[in-house]
């Protein structure tokens, strides 16, 4: 699609959250589960602000939503959850695994969940791909919920939580999984990883918040050399892996150390470690993330945006993180002069829609119309930032 300076693109988010409200999820909740639910219920209390205010409805008012978005210039979206499930002990993005005492209930809560997404999506076909989730505390499960997933019309695929090391659970680069690979590759279905698990119990100190969030980023980070170096890319060439949410500054330099690694595995040993030989892949694990790997960069700073042409602009997708405290909307627009403002047309469209159009099955001609309305235009987000906009809490501002 070739534009001209005065006409508008085609945003999409490849990074937003959504759930159901409390009353919605009863509704779609396993009726067996429904007298429990309302014991949870009366007895828990939300630690989320977004999920309080009077500004927690968009998170599943259709019409509210769109209207947000398109004034921020975004008119279709990739959806991972927001609020919580039933019998969650907190967020879905977050949460611990379940314990074999809770898990049930807890997928029980997960269903729920992802019945409901389904159905909220099917109102918004052409701007929603939403995103299941899944537990791999039981792959059995996992496998029929993707099976599920495929037939629902969640063209997102299934989200995989990172495995913290104390859950008592085979990591993620264990074969115990490699049924759940199988099945995603044979349906199609994208395999997501958002940042914010996989994190072990940091107990209650006080400054254990602060290591949670210092650590976030390392932790939503290993999933990537879980799933190389283990060979999952080799004995399933045609799944798509999708990380989210994580910037992608700290690739280029990955990359290289994983690429150092694999050479140093062609000789047995990394200096006096010895390296069992059936780790020495076929490929170099740039080529398998080149081949089975794409960013969701999230709210991308000027150090992101330099790692995108470093990386291939084909496997980079901008997200709002929308409605999230630390997303960018309602200043997409500032944003994308921030980071963007020298990029050309063609590099543009390439990170704003074409990648997650390619990844996640959008229709771009079907959103065209739309963002002929409200898109950002060619000569907007060609103006440099002058001044970050009063009001504007995202990362994206000072990175």
């Amino acid at each position: 699609m070739t534009v001209g300076t005065d006409e508008r693109l085609v945003v999409i988010s490849a990074d937003c959250h959504a759930g159901g409200s409390m009353d919605t999820y009863g509704e779609y909740l396993d009726p067996k589960f429904r007298d429990d639910f309302v014991a949870w219920r009366e007895a828990y209390r939300n630690p989320f602000r977004d999920l309080q205010s009077p500004g927690r409805t968009r998170n599943w008012d259709s019409d509210q939503r769109i209207a947000e978005l398109e004034a921020d210039g975004q008119v279709a979206e990739v959806v991972f959850p927001n609020t919580v499930p039933p019998f969650f002990p907190t967020g879905a993005l977050v949460a611990r695994p379940p314990t074999a005492d809770d898990l049930d209930r807890r997928w029980a809560g997960l269903r729920a969940h992802n019945r409901w997404l389904a159905d909220w999506c099917a109102g918004e076909p052409q701007r929603r791909a939403g995103i299941a989730q899944v537990f791999l505390n039981d792959v059995d499960r996992a496998i029929e919920e993707a099976r599920w997933v495929a037939e629902s019309g969640l063209r997102g695929g299934i989200l995989i939580p990172a495995v913290p090391d104390d859950a008592g659970l085979d990591p993620l680069y264990s074969p115990a999984y490699d049924r759940l690979w199988q099945v995603c590759e044979d349906l199609g279905l994208v395999v997501n990883s958002h940042s914010g698990s996989g994190h072990p119990d940091y107990g209650s100190y006080p400054s254990s918040s602060m290591i949670w969030a210092i650590e976030t980023e390392w932790m939503a980070h290993r999933p990537l050399w879980h799933l190389i170096m283990s060979g999952v890319f080799e004995r399933f060439p045609r799944l798509r892996f999708v990380l989210s949410e994580q910037g992608c500054a700290w690739l280029p330099a990955t990359l290289a150390q994983l690429d150092g690694m694999h050479f140093a595995a062609s000789f047995g040993r990394a200096g006096e470690l010895k390296l069992d030989p059936d780790a020495h892949l076929p490929l170099r694990p740039s080529e398998y993330f080149e081949r089975n790997v794409w960013i969701g960069a999230s709210f991308p700073g000027a150090r992101d945006a330099a790692a995108m042409r470093k990386l291939g602009l084909h496997k980079m997708m901008w997200g709002s993180d929308y409605p999230h405290h630390e997303g960018v909307t309602p200043f997409t627009r500032e944003h994308l002069r921030r980071s963007f403002v020298d990029w050309s047309v063609d590099d543009l469209e390439q990170v704003l829609s074409r990648t997650a159009a390619e990844v996640y099955g959008f229709d771009l001609d079907a959103l065209a119309a739309r963002a002929a309305e409200v898109g950002p235009t060619v000569s907007e987000l060609a103006e440099p930032l002058d001044a970050i906009p009063e009001g504007a809490t995202s990362p994206a501002f000072y990175r």
